[in-house]
């Protein structure tokens, strides 16, 4: 079992917070997406209605361990104000004796804003006096902030050494959903694998190949794949030092009696470029000089035949370059089909979520991932620094 903020009361407690807030921005620094801004207000708001005091860090950016305007978190300071609310006070630095006073002297409901944490080198080496000073400015320790989880950092994971950590309501959504896929999935449980490299998701593969009774795979990696079964894929994206790979996934998937599906169809063009000539062909007469770029509509149609039966389904990964239209109907469609699923759906890991969010169906599926790369390590079976913390005892009370 783990902690959430379910478990304690915050009245009067100084509360710590690591949130996500590393929100896209414009040349005029203006936010262009406030999706990981709206997604921890929950958390927040719980934690002042209920009288606690709280002091959010977060970081934006890559600075580079030091001090840079561009990327300064007084910058999302005025939209958190507006969704809060009320008034957020905003900490010049996020650590310090000017920033433990203003924590101090934090009346119940007051809500601080630190400045970027990354403006510290410490902050990425995870420095337990760096940790510590952080743990200083509060009595209780909760993180929101899952797309940083598999990272051990000062603020996701070294605070949690002095502090009692619990988990936000985002958090627990997270760890909830992705769990519901790797520990106990109602079955029959789908995934279907996307994205561009089977090397980018060799482990994910062969976890969930344990798991799940379906296995449906497209994007790029399908071709690696279908090279390993002796297939002519043309120009088609093919990782060679991979094809062995493939091979012993291919057979793994057969021992163990799990229905391991590839494309049988594929959109093909001679250059990844909007309005260019296409084709569909099936995976045996792909032209010698051109790329497959999406699956087809058979391979839609073959995908939906296993999805209805599913009552889980993960997906992770785009079916094709749908960044560029016509070769984002694959995903389109596998969206679509998902919205319609009687099942438990979730959607994880970098550009998937993007191409949902793209086809406006993110709020159509149970649930979809704030985190690329702490999703995909979770679906890996690992057990992350910022989540292995909502569990542990208390080393050293600051």
């Amino acid at each position: 079992m783990y902690r959430t903020i379910k478990d304690i009361q915050f009245k009067g407690k100084r509360t710590l917070i690591r949130v996500d807030f590393n929100v896209p921005l414009d040349k005029e620094f203006k936010i262009t997406d406030d999706t990981r801004i709206r997604a921890a207000i929950p958390t927040l708001k719980h934690i002042v209605d209920q009288g606690g005091k709280l002091i959010i860090m977060s970081h934006l950016g890559r600075p580079k361990g030091g001090p840079d305007a561009k990327y300064s978190l007084k910058h999302v300071l005025n939209r958190l104000t507006q969704l809060m609310g009320k008034t957020v006070q905003f900490a010049n630095d996020c650590v310090g004796d000017e920033t433990l006073k203003m924590a101090k002297n934090m009346k119940d409901g007051d809500v601080l804003l630190l400045e970027n944490l990354r403006f510290h080198a410490e902050e990425e080496k995870n420095d337990a006096t760096f940790s510590k000073s952080l743990a200083s400015l509060g009595e209780i320790y909760v993180s929101d902030a899952f797309g940083t989880a598999h990272r051990a950092h000062a603020s996701t994971a070294g605070v949690a050494d002095y502090l009692p950590a619990y988990a936000g309501f985002l958090m627990e959504k997270e760890i909830t959903y992705l769990s519901k896929v790797t520990d106990s999935p109602e079955r029959p449980m789908v995934a279907i694998m996307g994205g561009a490299k089977v090397s980018d998701k060799i482990l994910v593969i062969e976890n969930l190949l344990k798991k799940v009774d379906c296995l449906l795979i497209g994007g790029g990696m399908a071709f690696t794949f279908l090279k390993a079964m002796g297939k002519e894929i043309g120009k088609s994206l093919c990782e060679k030092d991979q094809i062995e790979t493939a091979k012993k996934i291919m057979d793994s998937a057969k021992k163990s009696g799990k229905t391991f599906v590839l494309p049988v169809d594929v959109v093909t063009a001679p250059e990844i470029k909007a309005g260019v000539a296409v084709k569909t062909v099936s995976i045996d007469g792909i032209p010698a000089n051109e790329l497959g770029l999406d699956i087809g509509p058979k391979t839609v149609d073959l995908f939906h035949a296993e999805l209805k039966k599913a009552k889980t389904v993960l997906w992770n990964g785009p079916m094709g370059v749908f960044e560029t239209s016509p070769f984002d109907q694959g995903t389109r469609k596998i969206a679509e089909i998902l919205t319609g699923l009687k099942a438990v759906t979730v959607v994880g890991g970098g550009d998937s979520v993007a191409a949902i969010e793209q086809m406006g169906a993110a709020d159509k599926v149970s649930h979809v991932s704030t985190g690329g790369g702490a999703c995909l390590e979770f679906l890996e079976g690992k057990l992350l620094p910022g989540i292995e913390i909502f569990s542990r005892d208390i080393k050293n009370m600051v």
